[in-house]
């Protein structure tokens, strides 16, 4: 069975590596890792860099294969990078893909597992993305200012967006017994002691909230 993980390296720093991300290195035979520079060069990669420090940690030797990513935001680049991922797989039998920051925030990671899905469903059913610290995240303990507090609320929002706006919730901090029919509708999941004991993820809003550790996500439509 091919193993592929899709793993995020944080804001920069080494350090803010999760441990999960250092053992998916231990456990991978190959990593593949973008580049911006046509020649598939790691010279002025930040991702490149990062691994190869992680690595020197692990005291580890991998085979580090370049993707050439540069960053146009077309169909066809993904299609290509996706292409030299399942080509390293099917050489090696466990293989991480890296991307910087989390790959749950303006990532390439989700355009690449869509082709992924289509080419190889079962390298797609195998495969575990895995979180790692944002750059707000990071930027936020780096100059000690919370980045919500009490009833504050959080907003991302791309600068220049490229379409229309569609925007992600997060709900967070329900109070158990509520009815959560004020939540409103969309494409919701539930997430109840997640990591935990008794966790349980459900792919749809939950009628009620029975357990203190719970988390709604509405997740924006997609826009092609």
């Amino acid at each position: 069975m091919k193993k592929l993980y899709m793993v995020s390296l944080g804001p920069g720093d080494v350090e803010l590596l999760t441990l999960k991300a250092l053992n998916a290195f231990k456990d991978s035979q190959a990593i593949c890792v973008p580049t911006k520079s046509e020649d598939r060069s790691f010279g002025k990669s930040i991702s490149y860099k990062i691994v190869k420090n992680a690595l020197d940690v692990l005291k580890e030797e991998k085979e580090i294969v370049p993707v050439y990513s540069p960053m146009r935001f077309l169909q066809e680049d993904w299609e290509k990078e996706a292409g030299v991922i399942l080509q390293t797989l099917q050489k090696y039998d466990t293989v991480s893909f890296v991307t910087l920051g989390d790959a749950g925030i303006y990532s390439s990671i989700y355009y690449l597992l869509d082709i992924i899905k289509k080419e190889d469903e079962e390298v797609y059913k195998n495969c575990e993305v895995i979180a790692g610290v944002t750059s707000f995240s990071a930027a936020s303990a780096r100059v000690k200012k919370p980045l919500c507090l009490g009833d504050m609320a959080l907003h991302i929002k791309p600068i220049n967006p490229r379409s229309k706006v569609e925007t992600t919730e997060i709900l967070m901090r329900p109070k158990v017994g509520m009815d959560t029919a004020s939540l409103g509708d969309g494409d919701f999941y539930t997430f109840e002691n997640m990591y935990l004991d008794g966790e349980c993820i459900t792919p749809k809003k939950i009628s009620r909230v029975k357990k203190y550790m719970t988390l709604f996500i509405n997740f924006a439509k997609r826009l092609s």
